[in-house]
């Protein structure tokens, strides 16, 4: 029997990881892609540009702009970390800001996708919370609201299981209602790299499919959906169990390597056996095939995710009010959290 390897491929929502998997697959760089990668002091900032079709056929990505945000030991709760992560964010957001042509007069609607009932999909109702909003200031009290804040509403519209609409409908009505003239979309997102897992922010200028970090295909939000500008914030906070027990594959191969003298030595075949001709694909297929008919290809997130997601929550949240208003800034943010 033929193995149907289409099905078979790794679930990520992020960027830089469609990017490496298309680059292992076709052995080169992939023409159409733009890649700038900077690092500070264990913060690694990748901006990522998709410029044609044919390089967004190739990553599977939407063409737009993206800049993936990565700190490996942000799972350490160190706090001075958080702040530099949050001048970063704030950083690299007022430039997404920048480049639609959005001004301190502008109105803002956050939208934070997920469940807040399940811990690992609560990232964006979690930042919604912590969000500055003023616009029922604005509505009310115009003339008493300080220099320095913009008019910025939000919403956490539940999941279609607990609301029986789709998010895409309920931000609609409001767009409709509201007019703002950015929506910025928060949810959580699929790794295949358990190190990425909380420790990473990506920033989008495509809009954001809410479910599609766990294979969902439902109704997005998008500019060409809802005709306003939607800036996409995503964290990976779930793996697949088959991408894990694949990527296992690859750390066995390569300690039996280290252990054993080199890559690709007779040692490591004797022991891993045809695992190490597979690609990663038939790999993955492997997997899947074996994982799947005993329901056992569960979705996995770290058993810290209650502080994890908390943490970044506070400091998206944190980097978004600083970039909204002008009067939040290093000094004050805190103020506006819990």
């Amino acid at each position: 029997m033929t193995l149907d390897l289409s099905q078979y491929v790794t679930r990520t929502d992020l960027a830089v990881e469609a990017k490496e998997i298309a680059e292992r697959v076709h052995g080169a760089p992939i023409p159409g892609l733009n890649e700038q990668i900077t690092e500070d002091d264990g913060i690694k900032v990748t901006r990522l540009d998709v410029l044609n079709e044919s390089a967004s056929r190739q990553i599977g990505r939407v063409q737009g702009h993206y800049v993936t945000i990565e700190v490996p030991a942000l799972r350490n709760q160190d706090t001075g970390l958080q702040e530099r992560v949050t001048a970063t964010f704030v950083q690299e957001f007022t430039g997404f800001l920048n480049k639609i042509g959005i001004t301190a007069e502008n109105k803002v609607l956050i939208v934070g996708l997920g469940n807040w009932n399940v811990t690992p999909d609560a990232l964006g109702p979690l930042v919604v919370e912590n969000a500055l909003v003023t616009r029922h200031y604005f509505q009310l009290a115009p003339d008493q609201v300080a220099p320095g804040y913009r008019e910025v509403s939000a919403i956490a519209p539940g999941v279609l299981g607990i609301t029986g609409i789709e998010s895409s409908e309920i931000v609609q009505s409001i767009v409709e209602r509201t007019r703002p003239d950015l929506i910025i979309a928060i949810d959580a997102l699929a790794s295949k790299s358990l190190d990425r897992l909380n420790t990473t922010i990506q920033i989008a200028d495509i809009g954001i499919h809410p479910g599609s970090g766990i294979g969902n295909k439902r109704r997005g939000l998008t500019q060409e959906i809802l005709g306003v500008p939607c800036i996409a914030i995503g964290v990976p906070t779930v793996c697949y169990a088959s991408t894990i027990v694949n990527n296992t594959f690859d750390l066995l191969v390569k300690h039996f390597d280290q252990e054993h003298g080199g890559t690709g030595s007779s040692q490591t075949k004797q022991i891993m056996g045809l695992i190490t001709d597979l690609s990663e694909q038939e790999r993955l297929g492997l997997v899947k095939e074996v994982l799947e008919p005993l329901g056992h290809d569960v979705i996995v997130t770290p058993k810290e995710i209650d502080e994890f997601i908390e943490d970044i929550a506070n400091i998206i949240a944190s980097g978004l009010n600083a970039s909204l208003h002008q009067a939040v800034n290093a000094e004050n943010v805190g103020a506006y959290t819990h």
